[in-house]
């Protein structure tokens, strides 16, 4: 979706106002004051106070350069290069205000504060986009059952301008430090500017998809091997879960088409031609994972299917197995009921044999009972 905020068209020969442009007297936002230079974080950002600053540096020519984040943004300019300033779960006071500092539409702000998006791609200006990116984690887990945890999500959510770019992270995982290093080992990648960064971490979240596709196949096929075992389980909870797990991942895979067939087809000021083959391949295996996720969910149903079947299919064969036990003992009691009403002008009453024979009778008959309902498979 395109978004344009003008009220006013510049007057000619007149220099159009900058929206990132900041006076020299403004006070610094909060988060962005003075650290020392080069200070990464070595502890996880929830336990530092408050700060949600995880990461900044400036990328002049692919090289990094360790800069101050109250001063990364102009000397960003002065130097040709971009800013990359990693967050983690900010305020909306603080990401307030570091929008004001690069112009971040409070649209997009007011997106990244909150969270709980669907995967998207908005450009707000022509050179000024927003990308929300869904993340998943395979939780680990000894045994399925009907409460596991299959799938734990998060979302990533990416500033993307001209000489910056801000990422805003929110979950327990998907961390971009360890990307981030990668990344500044490949110097010839981060000359293409801000997009590079943002292929980076598509392509990591992609990736991400993969592996957990690929776990979640393995519980899949643990459950299928469960339904189809000789021994009588009940399996419909575990799969049903499954199911709901797995729908996490749909959801935030399936949208992420759209974001970026934008990202390779659409001309964007912000994405150089030359990144465009890179945003193709994220795109092929995010199309492929997408594809592995829906036949694993119609293999589900499947599998639910049979699962329920075999559940009604074993219960026919105990109502018929209670059934034919029930017709055999039906022969002696009817045998015994009717020689105990003590009539006193029943047949062989009297006989010395009576007893045995009433006994050898009844035998027979349940025997004979046993062998037609074994033959028929009732027993």
């Amino acid at each position: 979706m395109s978004h344009t905020h003008s009220d006013t068209e510049p007057t000619p020969g007149a220099t159009a106002p900058t929206a990132t442009t900041v006076p020299a007297t403004a006070p610094l936002p909060p988060t962005l004051r003075p650290r020392p230079a080069g200070a990464r974080r070595n502890r996880p950002p929830s336990q530092q106070s408050g700060d949600p600053v995880v990461d900044c540096a400036v990328y002049v020519g692919g090289e990094r350069q360790d800069v101050a984040p109250a001063e990364a943004l102009r000397v960003a300019r002065d130097r040709g290069g971009f800013v990359w300033l990693g967050l983690y779960e900010p305020t909306e006071e603080a990401l307030t205000a570091i929008g004001e500092l690069y112009g971040l539409h409070p649209l997009a702000v007011e997106d990244a504060v909150y969270a709980h998006q669907r995967p998207k791609l908005e450009r707000y200006e022509d050179d000024a986009l927003f990308m929300v990116l869904k993340t998943a984690k395979y939780a680990e887990h000894q045994e399925l059952t009907a409460s596991s945890e299959v799938v734990i999500t998060g979302e990533i959510m990416v500033f993307l301008g001209t000489d910056h770019v801000i990422t805003v992270r929110h979950g327990t995982h998907g961390e971009l430090s360890r990307l981030r290093r990668d990344l500044e080992q490949q110097p010839e990648l981060l000359c293409h500017g801000p997009a590079a960064v943002l292929y980076a971490i598509a392509d990591h979240v992609v990736d991400d998809f993969v592996d957990v596709a690929q776990a979640v196949e393995d519980d899949v096929e643990e459950v299928e091997t469960s339904v189809f075992s000789p021994a009588r389980t009940d399996d419909s909870a575990r799969i049903y879960q499954l199911k709901r797990e797995l729908m996490q991942l749909r959801r935030a895979v399936g949208p992420l088409e759209i974001p970026l067939s934008t990202l390779v087809d659409r001309p964007l000021a912000v994405v150089p031609d030359a990144m465009r083959s890179y945003f193709r391949d994220v795109q092929d295996h995010a199309l492929r994972t997408r594809d592995q996720v829906g036949s694993l969910d119609e293999l589900l149903t499947s599998i639910l299917q049979a699962s329920l079947a075999r559940t009604s299919l074993a219960d026919n064969e105990d109502m018929r197995k209670i059934s034919a036990w029930a017709g055999i003992i039906a022969v002696p009691t009817a045998i015994a009921g009717i020689y105990g009403m003590n009539f006193e002008h029943m047949p062989e009453l009297g006989w010395r044999f009576g007893y045995p024979a009433a006994l050898l009778v009844m035998f027979l008959a349940c025997w004979l009972l046993h062998r037609g309902f074994k033959r028929s498979g009732w027993l």
